[in-house]
Order: C-alpha cells, then structure tokens, then sequence
C-alpha cells in the first residue's frame, strides 16, 4: 500500500466526518443553514484529523514509543518507509491546510470558532508531542471525546445557527464517547509495548478487566444518551429508532472486546470507527426523514 495511505489512516476518518454530519443534519432545518459552511467544516474537520495521525507516527517514533516490537497497523516513520521530516512536513502542511480552510469558518462564526480553531490545533501537536501529551498521561479517550465529540458536533452546529442546542450537546456526548471507545481500543491493543516505553494510557492505568469495562460503557453509554434524549422530549423519535438498529452492532463489539487481546484487535478498531459512522449516518437519516415527514414517535 502507499506509504502516505497507510500515514493518512483512511480507517480513522470516520472519527472526523461522523460528528461533523450529524451537527450539519441538525441544522438543516434552519432558514440559515449554508452547504458550504457544511462541506467545508467536514473538510477541516479529516484536515486536522489527519494531521492527528501524522502527528501521533512521528511523535511515537522520536520519543522511542513505536519500536519493532508494535503490534499495530505500521508506522510509516519507525517502519522506515517515510523520513521523520517527510513525516513531520506532512503534518505541518494538513494543520496549515486546516486553518487556510477553517478561515471561512471563522470569518463565519466569529471569536468562537477562532478559540475552537486554536484549540484543536494545539490539541492535535499536543495529542502525542509538546511538554505534557496528552496520549503518555491517559488523556488520549479525553481528547477525543471532547474534540470529535463535543467541539465537533456542537460546534458544526453553532456554524450554522449562532447558538447551541440542547440536543446538540447530547449528540456531541454520544458520538463522544464512540470516539474515545476507538482510542481505547488503540490503547489497549498496545498495552505491553506502551509499558515498556513508559506510555501510561488509560489501558495501562487500568488494566486489561478494567479496559474491557470501560470499553464496553464507551459503547453502550450514547445508546442511553439519545433514549434519555427521546424521553426528555429533546430528541425526535425517528432518529433515535434508527440510531438503535447500531446497537447490535455494538453487542458485538463489545463481546468481540472481550475475547481478544493484543494484535487480534486491530480488526476491531476499524469496527469501532465503522460503528461511529454507522450511528451517525442513521441519526442523520432519521433527522432527514422527521424533516421530510414531521411524525414523530410519541410515548
């Protein structure tokens, strides 16, 4: 495969677009709502994504994390087949691609979206490098709970409405969690080799009974986000119906998660990233089928 594939991690990438589409569904009902606020937000949105994983592969390998001994997808940097400063210009390139594009975006939004710019370029850098990253001290399932969960979607929404949203913050929640349930895979496939390089993820810290739990709750938990959503009355029911259908999904997942260990869950980070999609492009359909036909399921 080309190496810069294999850096980009096409697997990954439904991380950054599912949140960005079920903030931009939301507000498709809005006099307001902008096609190109939306296609350009889901742009800046693989941009920094991207950038993230070009990050984490030369930031790993110059702090001695990726060694031979990796159990996961290869490294492009440690594996040799990119230089570091090929590598680390790549990254330099997608964070100043994402702020070129995240330009309009702020015109749009204003002050804002300029604070969420600037964090998310300093969470992406401070993921994996900097002083204190984020990924060696158990903050990585944070990270991306708050940045391709909460930021993503509530913010998606703000572009398009100027204000926030009840249920948008609930979404962001949800698909929050799908995320980090992603990065714990991650981390807990590589769990030994993070020990020896002094790494302590969230895995590390708790241990394989306890990641198994967590994960299992990371999964689970936006499927009672939304139920709470729908009974509050703050969520309609078509999206939350079809929402539901990614549980079974989920089950498996989860019961998958618990039989494996080390290198057999590699297949089960891409699943994990297919479930965050999955229940995003179902929500999002059902939020386009309650607009097109306004019934919604009442208790």
């Amino acid at each position: 495969m080309n190496p810069w594939i294999l850096a980009i991690r096409p697997r990954t990438l439904p991380a950054a677009i599912g949140p960005l589409l079920v903030g931009n569904v939301l507000a498709l009902q809005l006099e307001q709502f902008s096609w190109f606020i939306a296609i350009t937000s889901m742009l800046c949105a693989v941009l920094l994504q991207v950038a993230v994983n070009l990050a984490n592969d030369y930031f790993d390998y110059k702090s001695g994390v990726d060694t031979d001994e990796r159990l996961g997808p290869v490294r492009v940097t440690q594996s040799g087949m990119l230089s570091p400063n090929a590598v680390r210009n790549a990254m330099a390139l997608c964070l100043i691609l994402a702020l070129v594009v995240g330009s309009f975006l702020i015109a749009h939004g204003g002050w804002p979206i300029a604070f969420l710019a600037v964090a998310a370029i300093l969470g992406a850098l401070g993921y994996s490098g900097g002083p204190y990253p984020l990924a060696s001290h158990g903050l990585g399932e944070v990270a991306a709970f708050v940045f391709f969960g909460l930021v993503a979607v509530v913010g998606s929404y703000f572009l398009q409405a100027a204000e926030t949203s009840s249920s948008a913050w609930l979404l962001g929640s949800a698909i929050g969690f799908l995320n980090a349930a992603i990065m714990l895979v991650n981390n807990t496939r590589d769990m030994e080799t993070d020990i020896k390089a002094g790494k302590k993820t969230l895995a590390v810290r708790l241990g394989l009974a306890q990641a198994r739990i967590f994960y299992q709750s990371f999964v689970y938990m936006p499927f009672a986000i939304i139920i709470t959503g729908f009974l509050m009355g703050v969520l309609p029911g078509m999206p939350v119906l079809l929402a539901g259908l990614a549980f079974i999904l989920a089950r498996t997942l989860c019961r998958d998660f618990n039989e494996v260990t080390g290198a057999a869950l590699n297949p089960l980070l891409g699943r994990t990233a297919k479930l965050t999609m999955i229940f995003s492009a179902l929500f999002s359909i059902g939020l386009i089928i309650d607009l097109l036909i306004p019934i919604s399921i009442k208790i």
